[in-house]
């Protein structure tokens, strides 16, 4: 994303605060860099500096093209920009979040909106985090582009790990962070349950 722009699930974050000092040094938090938020959100999701690489995410992406029905449609432009990222920036797609996550033994299940997040049991043993995908809008407003943010439960305590942000920020209660996930699915958000796979 865009230096300067804001993301939804930056801007909503009226409840959650800064880090106190100790606490955010156990958390592993990887800052936005071009369009490799989701290469971001994943290590920030696993809690691992590298787990993912950006020549993993190109590699599962460039299969993924292989198995493409539509791939004899392509342009000429489809070669910085392809059907599941973007080759100079990076702005990978759910497939590749799905196929990267399932190398490591994780299940994505998506999350039906008109349910709420109320309904998800964020004690579950099996959940691992959730990963969210946002609307961002860009040079005031005039471009509009995706983003992805996880959020994860670190010793008892629920994080926004938004690539986005100069750091962590805490969530103040679980209440407070289903009112923010209700708030990402209002504003046409998505959101998806990352559980270990059995």
């Amino acid at each position: 994303m865009e230096p300067g722009a804001k993301s939804e699930a930056e801007q909503g974050e009226a409840g959650s605060g800064a880090l106190g000092s100790g606490t955010d040094s156990k958390v592993y938090h990887e800052r936005q860099r071009l369009q490799f938020c989701l290469l971001h959100a994943l290590n920030n999701l696993m809690q691992e500096k590298e787990c993912f690489t950006r020549a993993e995410l190109d590699r599962i992406a460039g299969n993924l093209v292989l198995s493409d029905p539509n791939k004899d449609q392509w342009t000429p432009l489809s070669f910085i920009f392809r059907p599941h990222h973007n080759v100079l920036t990076g702005n990978y797609d759910v497939n590749v979040l799905i196929t990267a996550l399932e190398a490591r033994k994780k299940k994505v299940v998506w999350h039906d909106r008109r349910k709420g997040a109320s309904s998800i049991n964020l004690d579950a043993e099996a959940l691992i985090g959730l990963m969210i995908n946002v609307s961002v809008r860009r040079f005031r407003g005039l471009w509009n582009s995706r983003h992805w943010v996880a959020i994860r439960n670190i010793d008892g305590i629920w994080f926004n790990l938004d690539s986005d942000l100069s750091e962590p920020k805490q969530f103040k209660d679980k209440e407070n962070m289903v009112a923010f996930l209700d708030s990402i699915l209002s504003q046409g958000g998505e959101l998806m349950l990352v559980l270990q796979d059995e």
